[in-house]
């Protein structure tokens, strides 16, 4: 590890060298090693510390993509289980009924890691802040031709007014709530948009629930996070929140969720294991 930020901040010290530097992790890292992140955090740490938020941002993309092509089945069957009702979901639109499909969109859909969990046939409208992820999105989409996706709207989900009232069957935001700046205002964006009995999917990492026999991770999570060491490291991520409280003040007809501590791929970062995941119907 000493030699990989050794290196990493030599080949930093020129703008021209920036773009090396995921070649020079790949150099220590196997793609499907669990010091990936762990490497990948320190280099961000570097980037954001030399030139700043548009390098960050690119950065940040960058590695959203890379961690998206690693393959953790543990997570990724928890997210399967979750969307796999999205395909017998009835559209509100009379020709998307009659096509046996609905309208879907995703909130922070980042370099497209929920293509595989959607129904063939479906339309996918995309919203995400950092314009860097539409070169990562775009390669996705274009492996799963059987979806009719749009380009990214880039937008944050407290401003996405483009997309009209009552006009999606299902939104599904996974892993984005930490990272927002207003969860409620989000949320209210997501009701407001989604038809009359619409589905929102939701899958998020939380403030650690179980104060008895993980007391010192809910420390840990506010500590990363009141010091802004995490928040800096994950492009605004925190990890002190709980979403439930402002989904049920939203008012949604039926919220379904369930609270547990998910997968992560390495015990190093166990203070992204409690996830609150679900669906809410508006």
């Amino acid at each position: 590890m000493y030699l990989l930020i050794k290196e990493g901040v030599e080949e930093l010290c020129t703008l021209e060298n920036c773009r090396r530097v995921p070649r020079l992790v790949l150099n220590y890292v196997n793609p499907n090693h669990k010091f990936l992140y762990a490497s990948a955090g320190v280099l961000a740490i570097t980037v954001i510390v030399k030139y700043g938020a548009g390098i960050k941002n690119r950065y940040f993309a960058w590695l959203c993509n890379k961690c998206t092509n690693i393959k953790f089945e543990e997570y990724e069957s928890l997210k399967r289980d979750l969307l796999k009702s999205l395909a017998t979901l009835e559209s509100h639109d009379p020709q998307l009924r009659i096509q046996k499909t609905i309208k879907i969109l995703e909130v922070g859909v980042g370099a497209g890691a929920n293509f595989k969990f959607y129904p063939v046939g479906c339309h996918l409208v995309a919203v995400d802040p950092n314009p860097h992820f539409e070169k990562y999105y775009n390669d996705k989409r274009a492996n799963f031709p059987q979806i009719k996706s749009a380009d990214i709207v880039v937008s944050t989900g407290e401003a996405m007014d483009m997309v009209e009232s009552n006009s999606v069957d299902a939104v599904v935001m996974t892993l984005v709530l930490c990272s927002v700046r207003d969860v409620t205002k989000v949320i209210s964006q997501i009701k407001r948009v989604l038809v009359p009995g619409g589905k929102f999917y939701f899958s998020e990492h939380i403030l650690e629930f179980d104060t008895e026999k993980h007391a010192w991770r809910r420390r840990l999570q506010k500590f990363l996070t009141s010091t802004g060491i995490w928040p800096f490291i994950g492009d605004g991520c925190c990890l002190n929140r709980d979403p439930l409280p402002a989904l049920r003040a939203v008012g949604f007809s039926d919220i379904q969720y369930k609270v547990f501590h998910g997968p992560v791929p390495v015990k190093l970062f166990a203070f992204l294991s409690p996830h609150l995941m679900g669906v809410a119907t508006k």
